[in-house]
């Protein structure tokens, strides 16, 4: 009979392999879609990024979300607490941290509408 070798380190490298794989396509579609909506700035309704209606905005952020709580219920695992509160601390936080991230992105994404890249300056 086969043992899975303690502590699971391999789990904790697939979860950061998932979230830097997923970070890297939001980082790059989020690029594309900017410079897609600053091309056509004429055009009235040319932003391409819209908060909630883009769904593969929204995918590759849950990706990343995914590899979050896979490297932290990883974590955990080698810690040597158990699988379901392992998972169960790794989902509480991880989506309690997405959703203060995502509210972030939209209010920039909002303000990137409004204003422009201008609007992002620090003073």
């Amino acid at each position: 009979m086969y043992y899975l070798p303690q502590p699971p380190f391999l789990v904790a490298i697939l979860g950061v392999f998932i979230a830097v794989t997923c970070g890297s396509a939001f980082q790059n579609l989020l690029e594309q879609k900017l410079r897609e909506s600053y091309q056509n700035v004429q055009q009235e309704g040319s932003f391409r990024i819209d908060r909630t209606k883009d769904f593969v905005i929204a995918t590759t952020f849950w990706g990343i979300c995914l590899g979050i709580w896979v490297f932290l219920g990883g974590g955990l695992l080698v810690l040597g607490f158990g699988i379901i509160p392992s998972y169960g601390v790794a989902l509480l936080l991880t989506l309690f941290t997405a959703s203060l991230v995502w509210d972030q992105i939209n209010d920039v994404l909002l303000q990137l509408k409004e204003g422009g890249s201008k609007a992002l300056e620090l003073d």
